[in-house]
């Protein structure tokens, strides 16, 4: 049934594959970037415009909850639900139609007459970014040159952190001049522009049309574009005459070859967001309830984007290198021991510094290569799906995280064995990549070698 999609050698492949991007892999990449920038900048600009809401419709802190929540049910559903779809009809057209929904849906937020409407507009917001950034990652991965995919993918997922960065500095500007509103518009203009310019420049999966006979001229137009890098791309990519059926699609998730790593991927991405969100959402609150004013805590915090920037970068060298999983167990034992820190060394200053750093770069350094892992690890007929889906199982781990941290806190009520608490799920994480770099003991996560089994099944 499978039959190879190019005509390509492994020496031409290899020749091909010389790890610096042409200029339509370049292309692909900087739109790619921009989209979870995107993404990136509604997470940040939500949490400024927080205090104005509460204000402005006198809301507790409580109530704030389900305006926070909506936008993460939304993210999971969408990954639910658009991950198929681009299985079946590709993925720049389900990043535009995601980048639609969602700059919609945030440009209607800056109308909302109340909080109910808002938390309706904040699904449909969340929904849309759960279509876009799980396929950017995919597409990304489907046309980075395999020699540098990790370290390529990785530094388009950087858009994420830009995009933090940046919703911080526009919501500065236009708060003063335009309110919340301002915010929610900016935030739905930016996607809405970049609709047509994913549909007009964005080039299609040359991995998804191959074998697809209405495909063909799109592909041969892109292969064209791509040159002999084509070679390395398709080299080893299994495909189908024809669409994959959606239920053979979710089917191969969880098939003999790839359950064992679907679960144990699914396990760590829900514990790395689960406690990225308790410690992103509390330990601002530890910080100034321990007597450090407000500027230092705010430069506490901003250790653990700039240590997870870097654990990104230098976990993608390792995995373009070593086995994938076994650099994702390392980074979470170090996340592990560090957060683990962050509860002694919340009175000491320069330690608090350094632990807030080391955590960041483990934990956030994980999940950014768990993002380019999945990417590599599924077929190309279920990559889209493997890839939303486990950020979907990660966003529920979000929830999960965001409701349970001041429970933890209050049940140790010191902070001490509370953040060793949060460390626990952590160690399973790093835990599950151990047991998956045991049963995927291949260095390399591409199509080159026959799909990811375990090495314990039959044929190897």
């Amino acid at each position: 049934m499978h039959a190879n999609a190019t005509s390509a050698t492994s020496g031409e492949a290899a020749r091909a594959d010389t790890g610096r991007p042409t200029a339509i892999q370049i292309v692909t990449l900087v739109l790619c970037f921009l989209v979870v920038a995107a993404d990136g900048f509604d997470v940040a600009s939500v949490s400024y415009v927080a205090p104005l809401l509460r204000k402005m419709w006198s809301l507790t802190p409580a109530a704030l909850g389900p305006i926070f929540g909506a936008g993460l049910f939304g993210l999971a559903v969408g990954s639910f639900v658009f991950g198929p779809l681009a299985d079946k009809i590709g993925r720049k057209r389900v990043i535009a139609l995601s980048l639609l929904l969602f700059g919609a849906g945030s440009l209607a937020c800056a109308a909302a007459p109340s909080a109910g409407w808002l938390i309706v507009l904040r699904f449909l917001t969340g929904a849309g970014l759960g279509g876009a950034m799980p396929n950017a990652i995919t597409l990304s991965s489907e046309f980075a040159p395999p020699r540098n995919r990790a370290l390529l993918v990785t530094l388009m997922f950087c858009g994420f952190t830009l995009g933090l960065a940046f919703g911080g500095a526009v919501a500065s500007v236009l708060i003063p001049s335009f309110g919340w509103q301002g915010v929610f518009a900016f935030g739905g203009l930016f996607p809405l522009v970049l609709a047509p310019c994913i549909w007009l420049w964005l080039p299609e999966s040359l991995r998804f049309m191959a074998g697809k006979p209405r495909y063909a001229r799109e592909a041969q137009r892109v292969a064209q574009r791509l040159g002999e890098a084509a070679h390395a791309l398709l080299q080893g990519t299994h495909t189908e005459a024809g669409d994959t059926p959606r239920e053979r699609v979710i089917g191969l998730l969880f098939s003999a070859q790839y359950r064992a790593g679907t679960a144990l991927l699914w396990l760590a991405f829900f514990c790395t967001l689960w406690v990225y969100y308790q410690i992103s959402s509390w330990l601002p609150l530890v910080i100034t309830s321990a007597g450090i004013d407000p500027v230092h805590a705010a430069r506490v915090g901003a250790m653990m984007p700039l240590g997870g920037t870097i654990g990104s970068l230098v976990n993608a060298r390792l995995m373009d290198r070593r086995n994938p999983f076994l650099v994702l167990a390392a980074s979470y034992a170090i996340a592990a021991v560090a957060i683990a820190a962050i509860g002694v060394s919340i009175h000491l200053p320069s330690l608090i510094y350094c632990s807030v750093f080391v955590a960041g770069y483990g934990l956030s350094g994980a999940q950014t290569a768990a993002n380019v892992l999945v990417a590599g690890f599924y077929t190309t007929a279920a990559r889209a799906t493997g890839v939303s889906w486990a950020l979907g199982v990660g966003r529920i781990g979000s929830i999960f995280g965001s409701m349970t941290g001041g429970v933890i806190l209050a049940w140790f009520g010191r902070v001490e064995p509370a953040f060793i608490a949060f460390a626990v799920p952590v160690v399973l994480a790093g835990a599950a990549m151990v047991i998956a770099g045991r049963l995927y003991p291949r260095r390399s996560l591409d199509e080159r070698a026959p799909a990811a089994t375990p090495a314990t099944s039959s044929g190897h």
